[in-house]
């Protein structure tokens, strides 16, 4: 049997099956999408990063899109890179800029809340999991990890770790598509402060949705955002707080799969604000991987963020949760 990595046409069948699920397994790894996959990224982003100039040594779309996925996938540094490419550190630079900017125009069109799916479907999914009714989204917060920013704003970027973050709020529906992002705050900010402040929250707050959010105890309960008993009675409210936890663990999965896949996000050598741009780059780049059903990468055991003070709840938001409870548990 010829080797795999030949440039002879092998022989036996064998050996062309081994080379192919070689070859696939090799893009996979490198840009965490499949042929298909990137080729379908360079398609649709090609209008906005096509290169106009008639320099000889141009970058390709193909290629900057390449160059970009690698960095994404692998969080490496540039100049390395730079190296496997033979390209000089700027214009891989420069190539991962234009591709994250060109993505964030596709925002709307592949992080859509509530879901891609149709409301009711995503409640019936979500009810599968373990009872809990009515809920559209799961929503949590992460922090990425970035560098220490330059200037007097530098602490503000400490979240309660001691480490400078970005500090990202995400909601999913039941198929871990990613249906809101917001990233724009430092790590020192509330999770809390984060929903309050975010556009989510006033459409839901004008009732624009039939349907609950689920949240961790570092929320206040309202009447649309349930979360858990801070001390449950045994019987209906512990069964409550596990079908809750149950059913909200679809965020810190889609966290796992998310950080799994685009391993950069486990720690951000830019600026804030480059930062930010290339969380909802990856946010959408999950999306479009979910979408097109693109290997699931395995996850291993995600560190907790950090654990938020719990909030007082709102009385429309105890009412609703007994209700709740009352019925269903």
């Amino acid at each position: 049997m010829s080797c795999s990595f030949l440039r002879e046409q092998p022989v036996a069948e064998g050996a062309r099956i081994i080379r192919r699920a070689f070859q696939i397994s090799v893009i996979v790894e490198r840009y965490r999408f499949s042929r298909e996959g990137v080729i379908y990224i360079i398609n649709l982003l090609e209008p906005h990063i096509k290169c106009s100039t008639r320099r000889s040594r141009a970058l390709t779309t193909a290629q900057t899109v390449c160059i970009a996925l690698r960095f994404f996938a692998s969080g490496t540094f540039l100049y390395t890179i730079g190296d496997a490419e033979n390209l000089v550190k700027s214009a891989v630079c420069h190539a991962i800029r234009k591709v994250y900017l060109a993505l964030k125009q596709f925002l709307g069109v592949f992080v859509v809340f509530p879901s891609h799916l149709r409301p009711q479907v995503v409640k019936q999914n979500f009810f599968a999991i373990a009872g809990f009714p009515n809920v559209i989204d799961a929503i949590d917060c992460t922090h990425i990890p970035i560098k220490a920013p330059p200037g007097p704003n530098e602490g503000d970027f400490v979240n309660r770790k001691g480490v400078h973050s970005v500090n990202v709020q995400m909601v999913c529906d039941s198929m871990f598509h990613i249906t809101n992002v917001e990233a724009k705050w430092p790590g020192s900010v509330h999770d809390s402060r984060i929903f309050r402040e975010s556009h989510l929250c006033t459409l839901f707050e004008r009732g624009d949705f039939d349907g609950i959010l689920l949240g961790d105890r570092g929320y206040a309960c309202r009447q649309y955002f349930m979360t858990p008993f801070p001390d449950p009675n045994p019987g209906p409210q512990t069964r409550y707080n596990a079908a809750l936890a149950r059913t909200r663990a679809r965020i810190e999965m889609t966290f796992g799969q998310l950080k799994e896949r685009f391993q950069c996000l486990k720690s951000l050598r830019v600026a804030p604000d480059r930062a930010c741009d290339i969380i909802v780059a990856c946010a959408i780049l999950h999306n479009i991987a979910t979408i097109r059903k693109e290997r699931i990468p395995v996850v291993g055991v995600q560190p907790d963020d950090d654990l938020q003070p719990v909030h007082l709840d709102q009385p429309s938001g105890r009412a609703a949760r007994d209700r709740i409870v009352e019925h269903h548990f």
